[in-house]
């Protein structure tokens, strides 16, 4: 009987090391039907999202300044894993508005704050989120999103999974099945050695299923759901959208009103600043000056002309010969 279960669990050993490496190289056999990918019939894990993954569908209307991430839905193989993310940076003067449209939008949307962050220490406030909408509407709700404030900046990337979805799937059957034959043979053993030695395998099976199950989590969460990340300013006056311009005179008539509507800026900024915080600024400026004063005096005080008036005397001549006899 101790042999039998020795052998037994030999096999089971080997069977798992070929399954592993099968389930390595899963990715290599292609399928005409499904793009390059080989999917697993057996056991399908279902999400715990419970969506079905789709890719993005145009936006109805776009506001200006959104350009709608091309996803070309009608060519994409019904499993293909596609993971949607996109940065959007706005401005804003009515920043109270702005937010409460973002919240309603979100909502309509199906989709919920994954993180919010609202920074209140600048003259301005500024706020960060990170938003989580279903993918089949990320186009729309970006496009929408550009119509609650000025869109100065975007980025969109894409990213397939497919490849690393099934292959973690593939594994994950794999571990299943070497979890079954252990337990089966867990159940015939007799000798104490090979229980501690089925036990401690079937705990690492386990270990292997939830990091497993844990990674298609994880997968399915990125695939149905968008992630997008937006940074929204409060302004006192919208940045000025350049339009491009060919030619050198145009182009320098250009850069140099812009220079000039850079500095007002600025300067008004500074006013401002100054106006909010003028007790504060007072005393600094008059330390300063303290500073700059007792310093000059100082130098004053201890400043030493650099070429002296005074004739330096020519040093003596040296004595004669013969005058100390003659004094004698």
């Amino acid at each position: 009987m101790k042999k039998m279960l020795s052998a037994l669990l030999s096999a089971v050993l080997l069977l798992s090391l070929f399954g592993c490496g099968a389930a390595m190289n899963s990715g290599a056999s292609a399928d005409t039907q499904t793009n390059g990918f080989a999917f697993s019939d057996q056991n399908k894990y279902e999400s715990s999202m419970g969506f079905d993954s789709v890719a993005p569908m145009e936006p109805e209307s776009a506001a200006p300044g959104y350009n709608a991430v091309e996803t070309p839905s009608s060519s994409l193989p019904e499993n293909v894993k596609m993971i949607y993310r996109g940065y959007l940076y706005l401005e804003s003067t009515a920043f109270d508005e702005a937010v409460e449209g973002l919240n309603q939008l979100v909502a309509r949307m199906g989709g919920y704050f994954e993180s919010s962050e609202l920074n209140n220490y600048s003259p301005y406030r500024s706020a960060c989120y990170v938003v989580r909408v279903p993918s089949a509407k990320y186009n729309e709700f970006c496009g929408q999103v550009g119509g609650l404030a000025q869109l100065n900046s975007q980025r969109h990337t894409t990213e397939n999974v497919s490849e690393a979805y099934y292959d973690t799937e593939s594994r994950l059957l794999t571990q299943r099945t070497k979890l079954e034959r252990l337990q089966e043979l867990l159940a015939k053993a007799e000798n104490m050695e090979d229980i501690i030695t089925l036990e401690s395998a079937i705990a690492d099976t386990e270990l292997n299923i939830e990091y497993l199950t844990g990674t298609l989590r994880k997968y399915d969460a990125l695939v149905d759901y968008a992630t997008v990340e937006i940074t929204l300013e409060e302004v006192y006056v919208l940045s000025e959208q350049e339009q491009p311009v060919t030619g050198f005179w145009p182009r320098l008539a250009q850069a140099f009103s812009t220079g000039t509507a850079r500095f007002v800026d600025d300067v008004q900024d500074f006013a401002l600043g100054f106006a909010r915080n003028w007790v504060g600024s007072l005393i600094w400026l008059a330390v300063i000056a303290a500073v700059i004063v007792l310093l000059v005096r100082w130098l004053r005080k201890g400043k030493k002309p650099l070429f002296s008036r005074r004739k330096k005397k020519a040093p003596a001549p040296p004595p004669a010969e013969g005058s100390g006899e003659d004094h004698k």
